[in-house]
């Protein structure tokens, strides 16, 4: 079975707020649109650290299915459950799903997202609604899940996205629900301060995922590529090391952050 580094870390008494974390043998996580992409990544490294993942899928089940196998083999454990976060029903049913399997929640990763670019004039309204329901719904809705059911000493891991800071063309409702994210990780951040859950947003800037490559030329690619100082797209493995920082014991003093996980393009 995978040593987590957070219970040798917590176990050990290296961390200094033990009085107010949980003393369960293993921590769960819930990881939303966790079937593909920077969510499977995260879920795989949370599962290498040592919890106890929930696998979120909105349609396709077999890639969920997948990621649990993974981790499973690895010697972690992993449940795939069906949810859509832009629903009214769809966190309360992956936090029920958790304590059934596991027993609590201890992480909270609002990772789903859908994006669709048009300039503001020409956006349709199923496609605003949609965006909103999805980015900016589900992860209120799960803030507001966690906030209610998190055991203290919890960790939400909010997600955002570095084009809030670039104002791109095209990118309008997007941007604007995930700048409505930004804003209310830094409230929950202190409204759950006297509860030690710490509450943190993590803003990729261009991830090389399907979703990412989509309808992109290799020209649009390489002058994407060229002003990134680092001269690459990041990886999924990028953005999970962010988030397992967040969820881990050394974060501890780490509330009310905007991270902007893109290799110092802004």
């Amino acid at each position: 079975m995978i040593v987590s580094a957070w219970r040798q870390a917590y176990f050990s008494g290296t961390n200094p707020r033990r009085d107010v974390m949980t003393e369960t043998l293993e921590r769960t996580a819930i990881v939303t649109g966790a079937s593909k992409g920077i969510g499977a990544a995260i879920a795989k490294r949370l599962a290498s650290d040592g919890l106890a993942v929930v696998v979120n899928y909105s349609r396709d089940e077999q890639p969920a299915l997948d990621v649990v196998a993974a981790i499973k083999a690895d010697g972690g454990r992993a449940i795939a459950v069906k949810a859509d976060i832009g629903a009214a029903s769809g966190a309360a049913a992956l936090f029920d799903a958790a304590e059934q399997a596991f027993g609590g929640v201890d992480v909270l990763v609002n990772n789903a997202g859908i994006m669709a670019l048009a300039q503001i004039a020409t956006v349709e309204d199923a496609d605003f609604e949609r965006q909103v329901a999805v980015n900016l719904g589900g992860t209120f809705r799960g803030m507001r899940e966690a906030a209610r059911r998190l055991r203290d000493g919890g960790r939400i891991i909010n997600f955002s996205s570095s084009v809030v800071g670039f104002y791109q063309p095209a990118y309008g409702v997007y941007a604007a629900t995930k700048a409505a994210v930004e804003a209310l990780t830094h409230i929950l951040a202190k409204e759950l301060g006297p509860r030690e859950i710490t509450v943190n947003a993590v803003a990729p800037g261009p991830v090389e995922t399907e979703l990412f490559m989509a309808g992109k030329s290799e020209e649009m690619l390489k002058t994407i590529i060229g002003l990134n100082p680092r001269k690459r797209l990041g990886q999924p493995g990028d953005i999970a090391s962010v988030v397992s920082f967040l969820a881990g014991p050394d974060s501890g003093w780490v509330s009310g952050q905007i991270i902007r996980a893109n290799g110092g393009a802004i």
